[in-house]
């Protein structure tokens, strides 16, 4: 993965004439270059903030490496800073207040959003915060421009004991709770999470939180000693090739009830269904490149009754318990954090986020 990067000095907010900012600007396939660019000027409803945090996600990671998005773009979208500016209409927030903030948001009275598939909604695929260009979150910016829906319904305040790089937790532990519950995992249950990044991690630790004995597996020895500090039962390298006689000796011969995949590999979908006992479930999480496609042995769904099931985004039935979660403390997350870097070195933090090294999980830009 190749990134170009230009340094840009520091900018300052101005009301009144929108000034500059900086941002790392999605250039085309595997290119991001700090530019200045105008401050988004906002309308009546609407926020501007300042971001302090952002974390860089794999779909983030997914865009850039392939190309799948049209440059320009200002991607970024696990946030959280200081609100700068409010529209006359705008009456929950007001400047100086410490928020995060989804970057989707439901309509609430669709098809999809009464059956609760909130990711399906039309209005949910509408991006809501913006940097510049198409909006797409816009984090790796300084300031974020929040739109009326996701003022109304997508911002939270932060609680003074809540760091800013805790806050951009917020929506990646709301997409992993959703996959842990859409995988239905239960107290007592075996599961099995495959991959130990930044967001196997996560739904390693809210499988525990749900009450199962969760084990992981990672070819990376760093991720597997993390994740044993951070709550698996145990953690085992896949390129022992032990793994399936590993989890049915645990499990009674049976195999793990439910296998959360957290690598966006293809030839790992055949072996997660090999883990999973007859009936159990397999929970692609990682799986949502266009491209791809996927084989799998049908005797495993046809006659071994088990279910691939998928999960995409956050979910707005989840907001209040995946802050709560944060907010409570009740997840090691900022002891996930491994790297930080500054927006300037945007180009450096994605090289390593992409190709990681033996003690990277979580890579942050922290704005100065």
């Amino acid at each position: 993965m190749s990134h170009t990067i230009t340094q840009v000095g520091s900018s300052e907010f101005r009301h009144g004439d929108g000034g500059q900012m900086r941002a790392g600007v999605y250039r085309g396939k595997g290119r991001v270059v700090v530019e200045q660019v105008p401050i988004p000027e906002i309308d009546a409803a609407e926020v501007l903030f300042r971001v302090a945090a952002c974390g860089i996600c794999g779909t983030d990671i997914k865009k850039i490496h392939h190309g799948f998005i049209a440059p320009p773009q200002i991607l970024g979208h696990e946030l959280a800073g200081t609100v700068v500016k409010t529209g006359p209409g705008v009456t929950k927030f007001k400047t100086g207040d410490r928020v995060v903030s989804f970057h989707h948001i439901p309509c609430g009275a669709c098809f999809y959003c009464e059956k609760k598939l909130f990711s399906q909604c039309a209005g949910y695929k509408k991006v809501g915060l913006t940097a510049g260009f198409d909006p797409n979150g816009g984090g790796f910016a300084e300031y974020v421009r929040a739109m009326p829906w996701i003022v109304e319904r997508g911002m939270i305040a932060l609680p003074a004991d809540v760091s800013f790089e805790e806050a951009t937790f917020v929506e990646p532990v709301n997409t992993c709770l959703k996959a842990v519950r859409k995988a239905r995992v239960a107290r007592d249950e075996a599961v099995l999470v495959i991959g130990q990044g930044p967001i196997g991690m996560l739904l390693m630790m809210l499988a525990k939180h749900e009450g199962a004995t969760v084990y992981t597996s990672d070819p990376m020895a760093g991720r597997r000693a993390a994740s044993v500090r951070f709550g698996a039962a145990e953690s085992f390298d896949p390129a022992e090739g032990k793994l399936v006689d590993e989890i049915r000796r645990r499990t009674g011969g049976r195999g793990a009830d439910a296998v959360l995949l957290a690598v966006p590999n293809a030839t790992l979908v055949p072996e997660a269904l090999s883990l999973a006992r007859p009936g159990g479930r397999v929970l692609l999480f990682a799986h949502n490149d266009p491209v791809l496609q996927l084989e799998f042995p049908a005797a495993a769904v046809g006659v071994e009754e088990k279910e691939i099931l998928g999960s995409y985004s956050a979910s707005v039935g989840d907001q209040a318990e995946s802050a709560a979660l944060v907010f409570g403390h009740k997840l090691p997350l900022r002891e996930m954090i491994s790297h930080r870097f500054p927006l300037e070195r945007i180009a450096d933090a994605l090289e390593l986020a992409a190709h990681p090294e033996r003690d990277t999980l979580k890579v942050m830009i922290a704005h100065q």
